[in-house]
């Protein structure tokens, strides 16, 4: 639907990631609700180099396939909705062919040229120097498609019938920095998955394509009788974690993976979150971490903050700490929102509820666009 002439033109613009694409899906249906704007679709196919690969930082489209992309060309839109390292660039050109009419909105930490980007949303997650086009949420906007997960359930339901309850969902991932994935890691996933056996439950386990094949035979060759174990590109049945999202009755997840913790929360499952280790230099970087956490993070409006907030943003500009994540603080939000318990704890329901920080970000999209 074009836009009117009391509407301003918005460009929804996608890349390739599904759980990236539906924080920005989330925010355009919200701003749909509440002021009727219509966004106009489009989507970006990067080109294979691209897919794992990094493209440089800037108003470029070198790194996109144009035919298999949808058409930009004028009009330009008055704002455009994104996220990723790769659609923020194709922003970023589209905004320079406007001649900087278009407004951008950022889902996530840039990879640079931040001062371009007219409104930023991080959640707790991500450190980012604190500048006025930065807007904090306390949690990702993720969003669960509820359609997908019934047919899950629908589709799983059978399937799990004869296995003895609880149903517990082991969820792996795989290194990410500061963590790495040791024989620690797999002896508490194997540890875990023999007391749910001694109590009479059933452990499923699923990897995801970030687990180290090592990983996955420690795995298979650990797990005690009665475990269920899907390893992801390996074994060549349909993949059961929709199905568990829908179904099972508690949840693990390693605390490298945000996205599944976010999933298991947004549905209302109790969730048990296991820490991982740090390498030598994983600890090194996770005290750099802990440092942009204290210097990044809110303040107040008195002295001591203001100067904080401006070490921080000449610390930011020298390069020395950048933007990054700090999974700990995410975690520990979690816990202090009653979403979730740490591993080894007694498994209870959550006291909390996910909360809506949706309606934030639509505020201060049209005082923007205002």
């Amino acid at each position: 639907m074009p836009p009117s002439d009391t509407q301003p033109r918005i460009w929804i613009l996608l890349g390739d990631k599904k759980g990236d694409n539906g924080q920005v899906e989330t925010i355009a249906e919200a701003l749909t609700e509440a002021t009727g704007w219509q966004g106009e679709l489009k989507r970006v196919k990067v080109l294979e180099p691209f897919v794992f690969g990094k493209a440089k930082v800037g108003p470029t489209l070198y790194h996109i396939d144009r035919e298999l992309s949808d058409p930009l060309q004028a009009p330009w839109p008055d704002l455009i909705l994104t996220v990723g390292r790769s659609p923020a660039n194709v922003a970023l050109w589209i905004q320079e062919q406007s001649g900087g009419h278009s407004k951008i909105l950022l889902v996530g930490k840039p990879s640079g040229l931040m001062e371009r980007f007219d409104l930023i949303v991080i959640s707790t997650e991500i450190l980012l120097a604190p500048y006025p086009n930065v807007l904090r949420i306390s949690m990702p906007l993720m969003k669960i498609d509820a359609h997908a997960v019934q047919a899950a359930a629908d589709e799983w339901q059978e399937r799990f019938a004869h296995l003895p309850r609880p149903l517990v969902a082991l969820m792996v991932g795989g290194p990410t920095n500061p963590f790495v994935y040791n024989k620690s890691v797999t002896d508490k996933l194997i540890t875990a998955a023999g007391k749910v056996c001694r109590e009479g439950g059933t452990p499923y386990i699923t990897t995801s394509r970030r687990t180290p094949p090592a990983i996955v035979e420690q795995l298979r060759q650990g797990l005690p009788e009665g475990a269920h174990l899907f390893a992801w590109g390996v074994d060549t049945g349909d993949n059961p974690y929709l199905g568990l999202l829908a179904l099972a009755d508690r949840f693990i997840v390693t605390g490298d993976s945000i996205s599944m913790m976010v999933e298991v929360t947004r549905l209302g499952k109790p969730l048990e979150i296991l820490p991982l280790p740090c390498g030598l230099l994983g600890s090194l970087d996770q005290l750099r971490r802990s440092l942009a956490r204290w210097l990044f993070r809110p303040g107040s409006d008195s002295l001591p903050d203001r100067l904080r907030a401006h070490l921080a943003r000449l610390v930011y500009h020298s390069h020395f700490i950048r933007h990054t994540r700090h999974y700990p603080g995410f975690h520990q939000k979690l816990v202090d929102l009653g979403l979730a318990t740490w591993f080894g704890q007694p498994a209870q329901a959550p006291g909390g509820q996910y909360p809506n920080d949706v309606d934030a970000v639509v505020q201060r999209i049209r005082a923007l666009l205002d």
